[in-house]
């Protein structure tokens, strides 16, 4: 049975923030931007990240809005995204073609679709069933700002980003092998930045004073802890079976030759094929 909804809290009252606008045109506008603020954020996503939401709240008090107003750390965000995948495309020997499909479907697809979806199912589910009831109706009735909602996954993204885009590429020499040590290392480095993203996920909400039950955003991090074989291959593997599949289609100089200069021997007497030694 699904939550009811809270009294005085239709979907008309749930609406994206008034600086989204603003927010677009400022994309283009690098002296505008604050990237030194935006490197500091994103080094204490990975070490920190329980300050980065206690600046949010200064942002609130400053601002009068929880959402970012500079554009900065998605733009930046963006270009590491496109100069990793840049990185796979050449270490795995990908033609310019497909490299570029392949860049442009990260970032579009993968980042910036992904987050949209993400960032829009957390807005609904947090405006419509999380925020608590106001004490008064002189009170000032607070939302979650859409832009915030997409913040808080591009900051959930970020350590994710670093543990499957940079470290795992890294990494990846020992991940391309086969045995059950690399199934491991492969697993563990997915399951870590899953549940990190959740975690930070969490943060990015449980930080907003009008919402209640914010432990609900923990709660796939115990689907992702199960030890059950049937997600722990096929799903958290995935990135890793890519890279060793590519690998094994390129043949290295020795096998070519090998296949173009074997050729089959046959007895005379029996026609079976002659075995190697005898």
């Amino acid at each position: 049975m699904l939550p009811t909804v809270s009294k005085g809290r239709g979907t008309s009252a749930v609406r994206p923030a008034p600086g989204f606008s603003q927010y677009l045109r400022r994309i283009v506008k690098w002296q505008q931007m604050d990237i030194e603020y935006t490197f500091w954020q994103m080094l204490h996503l990975c070490t920190s990240p329980k300050v980065v939401y206690q600046h949010t709240k200064y942002h609130k008090q400053t601002k009068n809005q929880w959402a970012r107003d500079d554009p900065a750390f998605a733009v930046i965000f963006c270009l590491f995204l496109m100069v990793a995948t840049s990185a796979y495309c050449a270490a795995y020997g990908v033609t310019w073609v497909h490299s570029v499909f392949t860049v442009i479907s990260v970032v579009v697809f993968h980042f910036l679709l992904a987050g949209t979806i993400l960032a829009t199912c957390c807005w609904f589910l947090t405006n419509t069933y999380m925020r608590e009831e106001t004490p008064s109706s002189h009170a000032v009735e607070q939302r979650v700002e859409w832009l915030y909602a997409f913040d808080v996954h591009c900051n959930s993204f970020f350590p994710a980003f670093v543990l499957l885009y940079v470290i795992q590429y890294f990494v990846s020499p020992l991940l391309v092998a086969h045995g059950f040590f690399p199934m491991l290392v492969s697993n563990l480095l997915f399951m870590v930045a899953i549940s990190y993203y959740h975690y930070l996920n969490f943060l990015g909400y449980d930080v907003l004073p009008f919402l209640d039950k914010t432990t609900f955003f923990l709660y796939p991090i115990g689907l992702w802890l199960q030890p059950h074989e049937v997600y722990a291959e096929p799903v958290l593997g995935l990135t890793t079976e890519h890279l060793r599949a590519a690998k094994d289609d390129q043949p290295t100089n020795q096998q070519r030759l090998r296949g173009c200069c074997e050729v089959p021997r046959y007895t005379a007497v029996t026609g079976e094929r002659e075995r190697e030694g005898e």
